[in-house]
């Protein structure tokens, strides 16, 4: 794919609003015919541009209405100590998103529990018993006055 046009932009804002927007009100937005449309969006998906569709969920409605961000710090700053570690998190639900960033710890995480109680099961039974993990600081969300993601 040559590059993004502005055509392309307004496709792809509108299908981050709505991945279930028809094809017909899709190509009206972008002021394109349908079957124009259509080409763009699959050229777009062709490109990796577009990776996927999903549905955006409510954690309050799906009874995880608890979200906190925690910073990890390894105790070894090695491979094997960061691959084990992100083994072990890959088997928590509660787990919804991991980075590996820079800085003074090595881990940010995005962590959903249904309230206070089980937050602090898993920090106290699941991520402070990891034995890779040298210190957990928690940051619990108290409002989110913007998230794209919904």
């Amino acid at each position: 794919m040559k590059g993004i046009d502005e055509i392309d932009r307004k496709i792809l804002r509108a299908l981050t609003e709505d991945g279930r927007i028809s094809n017909l009100d899709l190509s009206a937005r972008a002021g394109l015919s349908p079957s124009a449309c259509l080409r763009r969006v699959t050229a777009l998906e062709r490109a990796g541009v577009i990776s996927g569709y999903r549905a955006v969920l409510n954690p309050e409605a799906m009874g995880t209405g608890f979200i906190a961000y925690v910073t990890v710090g390894l105790g070894q700053h090695t491979k094997a100590a960061q691959q084990a570690f992100e083994r072990a998190i890959s088997r928590s639900p509660e787990v919804r998103e991991c980075h590996n960033i820079t800085g003074s710890v090595e881990y940010l995480l995005r962590i959903e529990a249904a309230d206070l109680a089980a937050y602090k099961h898993f920090h106290t039974e699941v991520l402070g018993t990891l034995p890779q993990v040298a210190a957990i600081t928690s940051y619990v969300v108290m409002g989110s006055p913007k998230d794209e993601r919904s």
